[in-house]
């Protein structure tokens, strides 16, 4: 970009001479060093033919289109005989364009009359998504006493214009991101930013998708326009066809339902919802906007990981009615694990009961039923390991082979080296409700190949999970979800992250609906806990979506 100032060693670019200016230089020093009269110079450099006032006025010419060249208006229009229309008019032009180079080169003159010569000279742009544009014209410079002035006219800078006129940018309309229903998408985070500048898309799916909703070709057209009104009277150039949307799968009212629940929080958060039978995402909400951290954040998950972890347990032959102890804490290896607010369940509580209260101490006491590759392969089963193709960027999880004891004791709890992203814990609580992984989608148009998981949850499994997750609705730390229509399960996290003592925690809930195709995650980073404070967000986006 240029600016007023931008002349003389602080030019953005080399500035390029053409032979007339290196003329006018070279007779200005030998006239002054050698003395010599300036039209006896002349005589000598150009030749006996030359005319000293076609060479006189190129001089001051060049000087003028050195100026517009390097976009100082001010001091081109001050070489005119009308300097503020030719300040005002080439200032407008260049500001309207925004040239990222700018090259004017003179014609040889020719003497019209006594003290008036008539000048060619070509402009050479490189304009932002419009790409290179230029155009010839012509300008007379005229004698008024011992000083030559450009003759200024509108039709001067360019001969498509006329009094009132200017040159600008038309931006070819994009085609839009929509939802599921065919109308425009209303989610930034998802949507992304188009740059005013260039017309590209510079974030979400404005530019993953940017050809696409672009169209071939330049995205603007150099056209003319009037300066009050600013309406185009002639276009310029051409411009590429027009875009096709991008059909996404969100649901508005589920989008707007989510949306709603995040307003007012003062902390950040997401909400993701999937349809569990077509892994469709239903919505993705962020506040605030911006990174599009429902899709592509990672996060430790803390307890709601415990849904893959009794997976592994029941895998293993546990059953939901089996004892499970809940003592105040466990040590692995010198380290302490505790619940929270370091609760205990009374002797001869069962799984169920451990899952539904969300008991640290008795998952990381039950890892030695599991081997360092357990969980791991469990996770398989839910999607997470493999990439995942939906139609926009995501995280899609990761749970390492535990390396030592404390790992696959911090791992049974979402901790460690354990990460997913709301999208990647909305698609476990999806998998329990179909009883079977479907990869999310977001563009279905765009997904070639969806990820397959290379392992199946046995029905036993899933219908335990099903139970323990409705439990912990009914009896156990889901409770802001009893009265809910629509029969939620659920599972809270509380994820500890950082190194602050005590540590700072992100609140946690996931769960569908046994009622409907849905299945959800809610975060609140550095939020708390994952039953009193993820919870009511939780509770806010079911009854929203049950008053839809």
């Amino acid at each position: 970009m240029m600016h007023s100032d931008s002349h003389g060693d602080n030019s953005p670019y080399p500035r390029r001479r053409s032979p007339g200016r290196t003329i006018v230089s070279a007779v200005t020093v030998l006239a002054v060093t050698a003395g010599i009269g300036y039209w006896g110079y002349v005589s000598l450099v150009a030749g006996e033919d030359a005319d000293p006032q076609v060479v006189a006025a190129t001089g001051e010419f060049e000087k003028f289109l050195a100026a517009w060249e390097a976009g100082d208006a001010r001091r081109a229009g001050l070489l005119t005989d009308t300097p503020g229309n030719a300040e005002s008019l080439i200032k407008s032009l260049m500001t309207n364009l925004k040239p990222s180079r700018t090259e004017i080169s003179a014609g040889t003159g020719e003497r019209k009359t006594e003290g008036e010569v008539e000048i060619p000279f070509t402009v050479k742009m490189a304009v932002p998504g419009a790409g290179d544009y230029g155009w010839d014209s012509r300008a007379k410079v005229i004698r008024s006493g011992e000083k030559w002035k450009v003759e200024f006219h509108t039709e001067t800078t360019h001969p498509d214009l006329v009094p009132g006129q200017t040159l600008a940018l038309q931006t070819r309309d994009r085609a839009a991101v929509l939802d599921r229903n065919g109308d425009e998408l209303r989610s930034a985070s998802l949507v992304g930013m188009v740059d005013e500048g260039t017309g590209k898309g510079i974030s979400g799916l404005e530019a993953r998708y940017d050809k696409q909703l672009a169209g071939p070709g330049p995205s603007r057209a150099v056209v003319v326009v009037d300066r009050q009104s600013l309406r185009v009277v002639k276009k310029l150039t051409g411009r590429g066809s027009e875009g096709r949307p991008v059909r996404t799968t969100i649901d508005p009212a589920v989008q707007e339902a989510a949306a709603d629940a995040l307003t007012g929080l003062e902390k950040t958060a997401a909400i993701v919802a999937v349809d569990p039978s077509s892994g469709h995402v239903l919505a993705a909400a962020n506040r605030p906007s911006g990174m599009n951290r429902a899709l592509e954040g990672r996060y430790p998950p803390g307890s709601t990981f415990k849904v893959v972890t009794a997976a592994a347990l029941l895998k293993q032959g546990m059953k939901p009615s089996d004892r499970a102890d809940c003592p105040k804490f466990a040590e692995v290896n010198g380290q302490r694990f505790e619940n929270q607010d370091q609760f205990t369940l009374p002797a001869g509580s069962t799984f169920r009961e451990s899952f539904a209260r969300s008991c640290n101490t008795f998952f990381v006491n039950s890892r030695g039923r599991l081997s360092e590759s357990a969980l791991h392969d469990t996770a398989q089963a839910f999607g997470i390991g493999g990439t995942w193709d939906v139609g926009t960027a995501t995280y899609d999880g990761s749970v390492p082979v535990a390396t030592s004891e404390n790992d696959k004791a911090a791992s049974t709890i979402g901790q460690a080296r354990v990460q997913a992203s709301p999208l990647v814990m909305a698609s476990i609580a999806a998998t329990v409700k179909a009883g079977a992984f479907q990869q999310p989608v977001l563009v279905p148009d765009a997904v070639k190949k969806r990820y397959d998981a290379p392992a199946r949850l046995d029905a036993g499994v899933v219908e335990a999970l099903r139970g323990m997750m409705r439990a912990t609705v009914t009896e156990g730390a889901g409770r802001a979800l009893q009265g809910i229509p629509g029969e939620p399960h659920a599972k809270t996290g509380t994820a500890e992250f950082g190194t602050a003592t005590p540590p700072r925690t992100h609140a946690w809930m996931i769960g569908y609906q046994g009622d409907r195709n849905l299945a959800w995650a809610v975060l609140l980073e550095d939020g708390g806990s994952g039953g009193s404070d993820a919870g009511p967000v939780a509770a806010a986006f079911l009854e929203n979506l049950v008053r839809s």
